[in-house]
């Protein structure tokens, strides 16, 4: 189980110096970004394993925002104290089944922005099925490698590695709409809903024009309503909610 999560150390040679392991901390609770969206899909009081929970940023709002019972399980010793120190149940650990005796079933599996950086995601969600109850759901944000931002810099041939954000120097796999569909009907996962993230603070609009020029608040209203118009084109993150084909029993 070696590789469930790949250790920062996988952008040695495609940015300048180490990446921040504390870069995604400081998630906003807002409803149209990924802590909003993710919110969204859980039910009030769920039971909720947040698998790669980070320095709990995501976690301590899905606590929040649902009234969930939450367990993280994150991989890297200094974001797990820091979750710790928000007052979060973190296991510094892997996912094993062992992990999933021990702790018992839950009504939601959450990957917020994890199966990016995995060179196998498919095992991961295999075991992710056994640590839920009879009806629940796997909960999944990933990067849309289909944003306009990428789109434009592949138009002028250039795919460049970034500390943070979708191009991530840490991410090993690249997902659209339709790959992430895949990988969970590989997995016997039924996606039920499909949603974006704004992302509205992406480095591509403070860098760019006419975007730099713009007031924040103008800049966040234009690019909230280009991903109702055209979601797989402006939406940062691709999140996922699905079911297990068949049903699933405890295990």
């Amino acid at each position: 189980m070696e590789d469930i999560q790949t250790p920062d150390r996988h952008s040695q040679g495609f940015i300048v110096g180490p990446v921040d392991p504390f870069r995604y901390d400081g998630q906003p609770n807002d409803p149209m970004e990924v802590v909003g969206v993710i919110s969204s899909l859980i039910p009030r009081g769920a039971r909720v394993l947040d698998i790669g929970c980070g320095t709990g940023s995501v976690s301590t709002h899905v606590i929040s925002n649902c009234s969930a019972s939450l367990v993280g399980i994150e991989p890297d010793a200094a974001r797990a104290v820091r979750a710790q120190n928000r007052g979060i149940d973190v296991r510094n650990a892997f996912l094993t089944p062992d992990i999933i005796e021990e702790l018992g079933a839950f009504d939601i599996v959450l990957f917020a922005d994890v199966l990016e950086h995995l060179a196998e995601p498919l095992p991961l969600l295999d075991l992710a099925k056994k640590a839920l109850l009879p009806g629940g759901r796997i909960i999944a944000s990933v990067p849309n490698v289909a944003h306009w931002s990428v789109r434009s810099e592949l138009l002028r041939g250039r795919f460049r590695y970034r500390e943070w954000g979708i191009m991530d120097a840490t991410h090993l796999r690249w997902f659209t709409d339709a790959n992430l569909r895949l990988l969970f009907q590989a997995a016997g996962l039924a996606v039920e809903q499909l949603r974006v993230t704004a992302g509205a603070d992406l480095q591509c609009y403070s860098e760019r024009l006419p975007w730099r020029r713009m007031p924040r608040p103008l800049r966040v209203s234009l690019v909230r309503r280009g991903i109702r118009w055209w979601p797989r084109l402006f939406g940062c993150q691709l999140v996922v909610r699905s079911e297990v084909v068949g049903g699933v029993a405890a295990t």
